[in-house]
């Protein structure tokens, strides 16, 4: 992402000294073939802390081992749990679910604790602001 030559992130910060970009500077020069969809599910009540344990492990070996951009896991207040995930490509993601399971066990109590997988939704990359979420600690 191009702009006038200041961070997005000082803009999003209130950096006095930010000016926000005229929206005929913004040029997206990082959006190619990238992948990028949300998950949904609805969960089996009480299984919460074992789905959000298992997602996070999964998910750290799929971008660890497989070349997942990696994903963020987000609970709605419809009570549906929604997950965004990012591969470089369509096919980089499907040959890194072709191999055998990074965790087969983990993918197990995964499933086990969703009741309902709603259709995934496949979205196309337009515009990209997202900053990594800091770190509690």
């Amino acid at each position: 992402m191009r702009n006038s030559g200041i961070p997005m992130h000082a803009i999003a910060h209130g950096n006095p000294k930010a000016k926000l970009p005229l929206l005929t500077d913004l040029v997206m020069d990082n959006v190619g073939p990238a992948f990028c969809a949300i998950y949904r599910w609805r969960l089996h009540p009480g299984s919460e802390a074992s789905f959000v344990q298992t997602w996070s492990k999964i998910t750290g070996l799929l971008l660890n081992e497989r070349g997942s951009l990696g994903s963020r896991l987000h609970r709605g207040p419809d009570d549906i749990w929604y997950s965004y995930t990012q591969w470089p490509s369509a096919a980089a993601k499907a040959e890194g679910l072709s191999r055998p399971s990074v965790d087969p066990e983990a993918w197990h109590q995964l499933r086990a604790a969703i009741a309902e997988s709603l259709p995934e939704l496949i979205l196309e990359p337009v515009a990209d602001f997202l900053a990594p979420l800091p770190r509690s600690g």
